[in-house]
């Protein structure tokens, strides 16, 4: 269980099964690729949905939640975020999302297709964002936000750990 194998013996050419934490790695690997396609289709929404018409939409949708329970706190968060966006935050946030996403899904694309080069890249990129969270945390503490940093600290961890364990092997074998 704990600690990762190479994923082939260079010394028998058998492939070794995977590890509880390699799995765990291409998991959340896979996580952080969809939440890369997720900012994706977020940024296309920003570029072509309206401050104005997304306003109207958060309204509607939030509708029927607040009817229930008016001190929602997600549903009056997406209305007050959206009824204060204007067209340049939208932009902003349009080419921060499409940038941001399409960074995340090519590195761990080259991480899942065990690219060394990506690796230390990966871990570079999400340092910045644990850097940004936690700023955004010492400014106003939210439990998703402390999810997230912690989430993405697991990855890096994991990424490291995976790094050491690809670039040992790459090593081993050219030798």
């Amino acid at each position: 269980m704990g600690v990762s194998q190479p994923a082939s013996s260079p010394a028998n050419g058998v492939e070794a099964a995977p590890t509880l934490l390699d799995r765990t790695f291409r998991i959340s690997l896979l996580l952080k690729g969809l939440d890369g396609v997720l900012e994706l289709m977020g940024g296309v929404l920003l570029l072509v949905v309206s401050p104005a018409r997304l306003n109207s939409l958060t309204r509607f949708l939030t509708q029927h939640e607040l009817s229930g329970d008016p001190n929602d706190l997600i549903a009056n968060a997406l209305r007050h975020y959206t009824s204060t966006m204007s067209v340049s935050s939208s932009l902003f946030g349009a080419v921060y999302l499409l940038l941001h996403g399409l960074v995340k899904i090519v590195l761990v694309w080259a991480v899942l297709k065990d690219k060394l080069w990506a690796y230390p890249w990966m871990i570079a990129f999400v340092l910045v964002f644990i850097a940004y969270q936690s700023y955004q945390l010492v400014m106003g503490f939210t439990t998703g936000m402390a999810l997230l940093t912690a989430f993405d600290i697991f990855i890096v961890w994991l990424t490291l750990h995976e790094y050491r364990v690809r670039k040992t092997r790459t090593l081993t074998t050219s030798s």
